[in-house]
């Protein structure tokens, strides 16, 4: 059986985990939360992050047992039963290949928005091309990538909490409830959603055992803390029913500075920080093609790994293939919900299966039964037609699972 290098130390884990995460999200998901959460949009984050914090647990020790590439895929298979770890892999892929098309997307609003599908087509190329000349190229731009976005978004909070409100008009007054706080729970998900990225590696990481588990944690931390400067900035700058008006919120609120040329630069600095997102994306949803190839779950040409640049390079090209497609024929908001549910069915049979550890203690159960429910919670409350293509798309790899059993 072919194997990937293992090339990756603990920064370059932690680099393409934060890669992963600073993408889009804290681009776009802002708008959406603040319409369902109002001015409980930082409670919207504290709730993600939880739940978030509860995946990144059993996605670390679960790597730390199993470190090979494929992620819950492999963890549902062990832990719980085939047709499990099957749906995990199934949900992840279906729901990453559309995360994807949301961050090509992102690049071609923010960086050209009149020509933004082409934009984004054209990303999902140059992505494609860099990730299939080995994963230690990848890591590289991933670093200079991080270093741009981090800097970016601290001297943009900076700046919009040193002055202060700049919002001339008030939005439409959004009406409160725990239905809608969860619901921007959900949104803000999205901008979590890329820690595992690392345990999708696994076969990649230098000393998985311990690099992993000490890798989600540091990214997922790190994140957490720079995304909420961002809200307070949001939030004091512009208010919740502001944010809830615009499509890209950390534009327009420095926009409304008067300071001259920082809408240009965020837009520049979101279409970087998209782009280092989809090569992380793009690295995870092939991993997890190559781990259900290799059991037959997908083609198995998809399970060859390159000779020369050690990556599996046909399940790279069939993911770029089908974003491509999903860009050409989507839009954005609505893959960005469609993303959120099926990671969040991913997460919770990683915390199903993290539950099922034998070595876990009765108090270290209670994490995973909090990520699970939390989870199943988060998903539930999207927007119901996304939920009802969700479970579609569910039930039909299901059936597709079903289909292949032995007869007789």
């Amino acid at each position: 059986m072919d194997q990937l290098a293992r090339r990756l130390g603990l920064s370059d884990a932690v680099l393409i985990g934060l890669g992963s995460m600073l993408g889009a999200g804290v681009f776009v998901a802002y708008a959406p939360a603040a319409a369902a959460a109002g001015s409980w949009l930082l409670l919207s984050l504290l709730l993600a992050s939880v739940v978030a914090y509860a995946n990144a647990t059993a996605s670390a020790r679960l790597a730390a047992v199993y470190p090979e590439s494929g992620g819950t895929y492999v963890y549902g298979r062990e832990q719980l039963s085939p047709f499990w770890g099957y749906l995990a892999g199934w949900a992840f892929v279906a729901g990453k290949l559309s995360s994807c098309a949301a961050m090509a997307w992102t690049i071609g609003v923010y960086a050209l928005p009149d020509h933004a599908r082409w934009v984004a087509v054209a990303s999902v190329v140059l992505v494609a091309a860099i990730s299939y000349r080995g994963i230690t190229k990848s890591a590289k731009v991933t670093r200079l990538i991080v270093a741009i976005v981090v800097t970016a978004l601290v001297v943009a909070a900076a700046m919009l909490i040193g002055i202060g409100p700049t919002a001339t008009t008030a939005g439409q007054a959004i009406d409160v409830s725990v239905a809608g706080v969860l619901s921007g729970a959900g949104f803000l998900f999205f901008a979590f959603a890329g820690y595992a990225r690392i345990a999708t590696l696994g076969e990649e990481v230098i000393e998985p055992e311990r690099t992993i588990p000490r890798a989600i944690p540091i990214a997922l931390a790190i994140v957490t803390g720079l995304y909420a400067l961002v809200a307070i900035a949001l939030l004091r700058s512009r208010g919740a029913e502001v944010i809830a008006t615009d499509p890209a919120p950390l534009a327009g609120a420095l926009r409304a500075t008067g300071l001259a040329g920082t809408d240009g630069l965020v837009r520049v600095v979101a279409a970087i920080a998209a782009f280092g997102a989809l090569l992380g994306m793009l690295l995870g949803v092939s991993r997890t093609g190559l781990a259900m190839a290799r059991d037959r779950h997908l083609p198995p040409p998809l399970a060859a790994v390159h000779p020369r640049y050690q990556v599996p390079h046909r399940a790279e090209l069939a993911a770029a293939v089908v974003v491509i497609l999903l860009v050409l024929l989507g839009r954005l908001v609505t893959a960005i919900s469609f993303s959120s549910i099926l990671v969040l069915v991913y997460y919770a049979i990683a915390n199903a299966s993290a539950y099922r550890l034998p070595a876990l203690t009765r108090t270290h159960r209670i994490l995973p039964v909090i990520g699970l429910v939390g989870c199943l919670t988060l998903a539930v409350f999207q927007p119901i037609a996304t939920v009802l293509s969700a479970a579609a798309v569910l039930l039909f790899g299901a059936v597709i699972y079903a289909m292949r059993l032995p007869h007789g």
